[in-house]
């Protein structure tokens, strides 16, 4: 099967361009700027492509690439950074734009061949850059141009050698799909034949070289992260995978029912529920801030592994759902520059304390590919559809103090957000819709008497892969009936709020 190698440059998009290289059904892997000729070489190799990143090539100490990759015969196509190296490198000029261009920009393509075949003379492209290759020497030639980046686009003439200064990755550059399949599909020669189900053989196999005859343990939450990732490591492993459920008491109403009768005796997996909610609501009694919740939770989560895991026998290793977005807001995926958001409960430091190497499956994917990978798993769609929950539970929708009866509260107007969501079929078209508890008493009045109660705020998002997220513009009869709902039903809440904050410059969640 033919690939395509994608070194990261420490952008926050590489692991974006590699989701499309993917959705162009194209095999890829990435690898950091330290990679030789040797390390990228393959005889399945058919291109490179080089991203983005934060650096300038003329700083001391910029990320560079091993001259050598650039004789390896296969096209090479730099994005951004990548494009202002290889013109570093073969001799042409880069230095700071008089003018940086961030956001949307109209492209004047020169010629449609190549890259460009099959799209406009005229389209737009979405930049995000300071510095410009000023000149093109040699061979290069400018075949595309902005107002104010005459060379926004460059090939050069006797080598299989493309630059483009805007991001085709994402959205915002309206052809920007059909310029990468012109990459992979056209000048790489790259047949479409790569599917999530090769991800998932491939994956048995890295599995099995990693664990070997040893034993591992499964967070298993049933959320469609780690219930993916336990069915495909029980592909590679079966009865030597045991899943351990932790009940941590900041699951939604009934949720702890639903996981053990989805899982138990289902999927050969050894699945095992722990109560541990007195633990937990125990360690963060009195705790407000949010990200001291989540190391209490990740804290707590560790020590009840520590005691399940003692339980089996030679376990060495420790499963977990992680996705990329979950990387990307807490530490860079390639130990790169991109700005730490917040902590996740399953990312970094887990194998130290557990003494537990850890195994990851999905930790280069987004969670719209890790839904096709369930489905082809053979995972039900209420499984597989079942929209993310956070890691520490209701611990970041409950703000401020952390109580049984303040988690009630939540639970009951919970319900009602799902409930409601249901009705009106819009459960899928949403990326999540939540309610959240918040430390805030306002003054209403309830059979003609004076209340002093709780607040709920309701939260709803659109997006495909967490990295953005838009406020979902739900009809106004289902927001009316969530509201009426909530402070009729809800015993203590007598103010309803919905949230119309995107992401950024909020998170999806509220802590």
């Amino acid at each position: 099967m033919r690939e395509i190698v994608i070194v990261d440059y420490g952008s926050q998009f590489s692991q974006l361009i590699a989701r499309r290289v993917r959705e162009h059904h194209v095999f890829c892997r990435i690898v950091t700027p330290k990679a030789s000729a040797a390390d990228v070489a393959s005889p399945n190799l058919a291109g490179v492509i080089l991203s983005g990143g934060p650096a300038s090539v003329y700083e001391t100490g910029a990320p560079t690439l091993d001259p050598k990759i650039l004789d390896l015969g296969v096209p090479v196509l730099g994005i951004c950074y990548g494009m202002q190296l290889l013109a570093h490198l073969t001799g042409c000029r880069v230095v700071p734009g008089k003018e940086r261009e961030f956001g949307h920009r109209e492209l004047a393509v020169a010629t449609d061949a190549g890259l460009f075949d099959g799209t406009p003379r005229s389209q737009v492209v979405w930049m995000s850059h300071g510095d410009q290759v000023e000149d093109v020497r040699g061979d290069w030639t400018s075949i595309a141009s902005t107002s104010t980046c005459r060379n926004a686009a460059v090939k050069h003439a006797t080598r299989p050698l493309w630059g483009i200064q805007f991001h085709p990755e994402v959205t915002h550059s309206e052809h920007g799909s059909a310029i990468l399949r012109n990459f992979l599909h056209g000048v790489c020669a790259c047949p479409p034949e790569w599917r999530m189900s090769s991800y998932a053989d491939e994956a048995v196999v890295r599995i099995r070289e990693q664990v070997g005859d040893a034993h591992a343990v499964c967070g298993l939450s049933g959320g469609v992260d780690s219930s993916v990732a336990a069915v495909l490591v029980a592909r590679a492993m079966r009865e030597r995978l045991h899943c351990v459920f932790v009940d941590n008491g900041l699951l939604r109403s009934g949720e702890g029912d639903e996981v053990e009768q989805a899982f138990k005796g289902r999927f050969g997996l050894d699945f095992h529920r722990v109560d541990a909610s007195d633990l937990f609501l125990s360690r963060l009694e009195g705790v407000v801030d949010p990200e001291q919740k989540r190391k209490i939770i990740g804290k707590t989560f560790i020590d009840v592994f520590e005691e399940a895991a003692r339980k089996f026998r030679d376990v060495k290793f420790l499963v977990q759902g992680t996705l990329y977005p979950d990387v990307i807001e807490s530490v860079s995926f390639h130990g790169g520059p991109s700005a730490t958001i917040k902590s996740h409960h399953n990312v970094g430091g887990l194998p130290e304390k557990l003494g537990f190497k850890l195994v990851e499956p999905l930790r280069a994917l987004f969670k719209d590919e890790v839904r096709e990978l369930g489905t082809s798993l053979g995972l039900p769609d209420d499984l597989v559809w079942r929209q993310p929950f956070p890691g520490p539970g209701l611990a970041v929708r409950v703000l401020g103090d952390i109580t049984r009866d303040r988690l009630a509260l939540l639970r009951a107007c919970d319900v009602i957000v799902q409930e409601e969501i249901r009705r009106a079929g819009l459960y899928r078209s949403l990326w999540q819709a939540f309610a959240v508890l918040l430390p805030i008493r306002s003054v209403g009045v309830m059979g003609d008497g004076r209340t002093y109660d709780m607040t709920c705020a309701i939260r709803a998002v659109t997006s495909t892969d967490a990295m953005t997220a838009e406020w979902a513009r739900l009809p106004h009869d289902v927001l009316a009936a969530m509201s009426r709902r909530i402070v009729n039903e809800v015993r203590g809440i007598n103010r309803v709020v919905y949230d119309i904050s995107s992401k950024p410059p909020s998170t999806i969640e509220w802590e």
